[in-house]
């Protein structure tokens, strides 16, 4: 299933791959192994990638480009998302001396730059300020964004881990398509402060990680609110006749801003069975029971 993020685009697959995890912060897979899970991907519809510059410790990028330029046909198949913004302390960035956030112009177009060169492409089809600084200067970020936009060097821009307000300021200076945001039956502050409202008026579609509470929800220790959760999930599983996480995923897809989920895994039966989540259609009155499970309490 497609999905337009905003009225000038992109497309995206509705479930994205996130691949954090693909590189040395994860499952460490070879060249060979990330091109077969990336046309893996492809087989079954999903076709958004994404990434950010510090995954792997400013590894992982250039793993995916690794086989972009070994197999530059895929290239025309797929979607990449990027992000930067974090400066992360490691060997591979010796100047850095604190962990900090940077989005002034200058460093915006050289991780882009970077990012190109390590992603093995022309140009990235979404790029995101990955967290915001109370340093951040509109100004200078919508002159970068306009000048990376005017050279093609990317498509369409948007915001991850951003307030509404925050996404309120920086959209008055650029035009922003996303805000890519942590959302879960345990993580539920962004369905009450405002932010997948402002996604509805804006007519633009958030993209949400860690929508399976990295991992909570499988864990052999689970605190009282985990159990609540899982309990009713798994009776909805059963009536459904799919799995857990199925059942949390489409909790996810059931809210009218047309979230796209983005899975960690490295593994493509797992990935699959988020794409079969599509299919699941709860009704209002089981959405709500995995809320009062969240929350403890009815609605008022």
């Amino acid at each position: 299933m497609k999905i337009e993020l905003s009225n000038q685009g992109p497309i995206f697959s509705r479930i994205v791959a996130g691949c954090m995890n693909w590189g040395t912060w994860g499952a460490n897979l070879e060249v060979n192994q990330v091109q077969q899970l990336i046309e893996d991907c492809l087989a079954i519809g999903v076709t958004t990638f994404d990434y950010a510059d510090i995954y792997g410790h400013y590894t992982t990028e250039a793993l995916f480009g690794d086989v972009i330029k070994k197999e530059s046909s895929l290239r025309d198949k797929l979607q990449i998302v990027t992000k930067c913004g974090i400066k992360l302390v490691t060997p591979n960035r010796p100047d850095y001396q604190i962990k900090s956030y940077n989005t002034s112009k200058e460093y915006i177009i050289n991780s882009v730059e970077r990012s190109l060169k390590n992603l093995g492409t022309e140009f990235i089809d979404l790029f995101l300020i990955h967290r915001p600084s109370p340093l951040m200067n509109p100004y200078e970020i919508a002159e970068a964004f306009t000048k990376l936009k005017d050279s093609d060097k990317v498509l369409h821009f948007g915001v991850s881990n951003f307030t509404k307000d925050q996404f309120m300021m920086l959209d008055s200076f650029v035009p922003l398509i996303t805000n890519q945001i942590e959302i879960s039956p345990l993580h539920l502050h962004p369905f009450l402060d405002g932010t997948l409202d402002q996604c509805i008026t804006k007519k633009i579609k958030p993209m949400a990680y860690s929508t399976l509470a990295g991992g909570d929800f499988f864990a052999k220790d689970k605190d009282d609110r985990v159990k609540r959760i899982t309990k009713v999930a798994l009776e909805l599983a059963d009536k459904y006749h799919v799995t857990l996480d199925q059942i949390l995923i489409s909790w996810v897809l059931k809210h009218p801003s047309g979230i796209l989920p983005i899975i960690g895994s490295t593994k493509i039966n797992r990935i699959q069975s988020a794409v079969s989540s599509l299919d699941v259609t709860m009704t209002d009155e089981e959405w709500f029971k995995i809320w009062e499970a969240s929350t403890g309490n009815q609605v008022p």
